[in-house]
């Protein structure tokens, strides 16, 4: 039976997209969004559309400026690891080589965690995000960029991989994130400052979207950018985005695979996220493809399922994928498409399996995400 994947629309903007846009703006050259004097780009991390739009009514001001066609489409997996690597360097997995939240070292039985590991499991910054930031082509060039985000994330192997040639500025709380950014745009001509607001992910992954605290949180980010829109320069051009949306998953609609399960015969390793299972085996591609019919017979009217090969082939990972990114990617791939989410039950830390908010797979839920344009991006339709 052929593989069938959800299609985005050719016309969609993505991910990857957004900041080569705003840089051409910063530059004199609209594209998608009209020229202005400096830009600030906001991302609210596990704020997806379909997340803001349910509950519009406590984001008054997002939702007032939210277009139909204010959307971007994330990449794959829809996870903040490869989702905030192909931001700021404008290019998809495949060439970056952050495959997804856990991916495994080639020749190895190891899958290092690509978002907060860097230094426990020994990753390069400089070597193993393989792409170019695009702050650093911003320094070389001359071009000033801020990254203003929590102090803890400054000396990061992950900060260095994906955001060095930019200048650091730590602040605590989303407010006062708000107001250095505003700052920052207003006192230097051409910046490029990217804000991070976490925040309502962690609420999110602890208690859900759908809980009174992911609202409070959702309310705090509203305030903060009509804050932001408040005390920014005229000339500045703002944009509000994400790395992905969430699903719920109850712990009763939690798949545990433990010892002894069919569907893990054969397989060496288990990665990637539970709603994006990377599995990898070491018996070859006979083997994959046995691993991939047995979960097909047992998952796949409630996940997508398919070799390293159909997702390369879907375009999944981008139009390129290097050689030496291949093999980090897992050689089954179970992306689950119903409310539910794959935990390795052999494992001794339970942590994972206390979450709520989910994310990773290829639902509209989890890819599709805001691209909300104000004060000078917001003046024109531009692009």
């Amino acid at each position: 039976m052929p593989l069938s994947l959800p299609v985005d629309p050719p016309t969609a903007r993505r991910l990857t997209g957004v900041v080569p846009q705003i840089m051409r703006s910063l530059e004199g050259d609209p594209g998608w969004f009209p020229a202005a004097r400096s830009a600030i780009v906001v991302v609210v991390d596990g704020l997806g559309r379909e997340n803001l739009t349910a509950r519009s009514g406590h984001a008054r001001f997002l939702t007032a400026h939210l277009g139909k066609k204010d959307t971007a489409r994330t990449v794959f997996p829809a996870t903040t690891a490869t989702a905030l690597t192909s931001l700021l360097t404008g290019v998809d997995a495949g060439e970056h080589g952050i495959v997804g939240y856990r991916g495994r070292v080639p020749g190895t039985l190891r899958a290092p965690n690509q978002l907060k590991g860097w230094e426990t499991d020994g990753l390069d910054p400089l070597t193993w995000q393989r792409a170019v930031p695009l702050f650093e082509r911003r320094a070389e060039a001359g071009r000033p960029s801020f990254v203003v985000s929590k102090g803890a994330y400054r000396d990061t192997g992950f900060t260095r991989a994906i955001q060095r040639g930019a200048t650091f500025a730590p602040a605590a709380t989303p407010e006062e994130r708000i107001d250095v950014a505003a700052s920052l745009a207003a006192d230097h001509a051409g910046a490029l400052v990217y804000v991070y607001l976490p925040e309502l992910d962690t609420i999110g992954h602890a208690q859900g979207w759908e809980s009174d605290a992911w609202i409070a949180g959702l309310e705090r980010v509203d305030s903060s950018v009509r804050r932001l829109t408040e005390r920014s320069d005229p000339g500045t051009g703002i944009i509000v985005t994400a790395d992905h949306g969430m699903v719920d998953v109850p712990a009763h609609r939690q798949v545990l695979l433990g010892d002894g399960d069919a569907l893990l015969d054969e397989v060496a390793l288990v990665a990637g996220e539970p709603r994006l299972l990377q599995l990898y085996t070491d018996r070859g591609e006979a083997a994959a493809l046995r691993i991939a019919e047995r979960w097909r017979a047992a998952e796949g009217e409630r996940s997508w399922v398919m070799t390293r090969g159909e997702a390369v082939s879907a375009g999944l990972y981008g139009p390129r994928v290097d050689a030496d990114v291949l093999p980090r990617i897992g050689d089954v791939l179970i992306a689950a498409r119903a409310a539910i989410a794959y935990y390795d039950d052999r494992l001794a830390d339970k942590k994972a399996q206390r979450m709520v908010g989910q994310h990773g797979s290829l639902t509209d839920q989890e890819r599709i995400v805001p691209l909300i344009r104000l004060g000078a991006f917001a003046s024109t339709s531009a692009g």
